[in-house]
């Protein structure tokens, strides 16, 4: 028997929001909306503002990315029609007035030109900046609800940058070294196909993860002066260290599903706290142990991601606040060797 098979007919986005600031903002904005761009993007992202004034412009959304150690800001602007120039300078005003690291452009239809522009602009600007353009459609099946879409159309170069990396002769060979292990890790995560998804890598000595949840994420480092590594479950979590209070009270469940002691790190000085698990004897310089310590790295990353996701996701509400101004933006901040 032939199953009876819907059809799938896009349909005009104006259906579902008819004013682009008083409709689509709010609902972009908002937990449906959010949970869609971050999926798109590949990073967890916290609303700071709607229209957000820069000078005497207006910028749609402001927000800033919490899976990083720096906590950078992300300017999205929306447009429920065809790109134009007045945008992209808008764009570019306001990425100069806020300092942006990130920069999303929300339109229906983009033009030739203003996606080639982005794809420019990507490939000027250092690894620090990244320009993305999302398109953004509604479709829907038989008498069903409206169903979003939105399809990353311009985003950084992640195979470009890396070989600019590799070949710039101001990056030493300890930093080259560095990028080359990052990717060996990146790529048995993609070929495993693991739930830890892999960021590019970078010429550094920790590369971070995803885990679904503001301000929280996965870490893993290397320390070639003590020769060890780790894997570490981060966070910035509400004044006065209350999740890791929270999960402190869970050590001993968190410990025996994974079979001995972790490293739990309050940080009383600082607003990030972390629980990790370290290998010593372990040399990122010699990269004849590399296969060892990729597969090291894969696995713990892979069990911390199946033991802290859903503690993260549990997590008391309430985040800190941004300890920038709009006009000081946080970027660049680099992770601090292993203690």
């Amino acid at each position: 028997m032939i199953p009876k098979l819907g059809k799938v007919i896009q349909v005009d986005v104006r259906k579902a929001w008819p004013n682009e600031a008083i409709h689509f903002t709010p609902w972009l904005a908002s937990a449906d909306g959010l949970e869609l761009l971050q999926d798109a993007l590949g990073m967890d992202l916290e609303i700071e503002a709607t229209e957000q004034f820069i000078g005497p412009f207006r910028a749609d959304i402001l927000a800033k990315r919490t899976d990083t150690p720096d906590e950078h800001w992300v300017l999205i602007e929306n447009q429920l029609e065809k790109t134009d120039h007045r945008h992209l300078g808008q764009l570019l005003t306001y990425a100069a007035g806020l300092k942006a690291a990130t920069i999303v452009w929300v339109a229906q239809y983009f033009a030739e030109e203003h996606r080639a522009a982005l794809d420019w602009l990507n490939e000027i600007t250092s690894d620090d900046y990244q320009f993305f353009g999302v398109q953004v459609e509604l479709w829907q099946i038989g008498n069903s609800d409206h169903a979003p879409m939105l399809n990353v159309l311009a985003e950084p170069n992640e195979w470009t940058r890396e070989v600019k990396q590799s070949a710039d002769a101001t990056v030493s060979e300890l930093k080259q070294q560095q990028l080359r292990f990052w990717q060996g890790v990146r790529s048995r995560l993609l070929d495993k196909k693991s739930k830890v998804r892999p960021q590019k890598a970078h010429p550094q000595h920790w590369a971070d993860y995803r885990l679904g949840r503001a301000n929280t994420w996965l870490s893993a480092t290397v320390n070639s002066t003590k020769k060890s590594m780790s894997v570490e479950f981060n966070f910035r979590g509400p004044p006065g260290k209350i999740w890791f209070d929270e999960l402190i009270a869970q050590k001993d469940e968190v410990e025996n599903k994974f079979g001995y002691p972790l490293s739990w790190q309050r940080l009383d000085n600082r607003k990030q706290s972390r629980i990790a698990l370290y290998q010593e004897n372990s040399d990122s310089t010699d990269e004849t142990d590399w296969p060892f310590q990729h597969s090291w790295l894969v696995e713990q990353l892979e069990r911390f991601y199946n033991i802290f996701q859903p503690l993260a996701l549990n997590l008391s509400e309430g985040s800190d606040t941004l300890v920038a101004e709009p006009d000081q933006m946080v970027s660049g901040a680099s992770a601090e060797e292993l203690p």
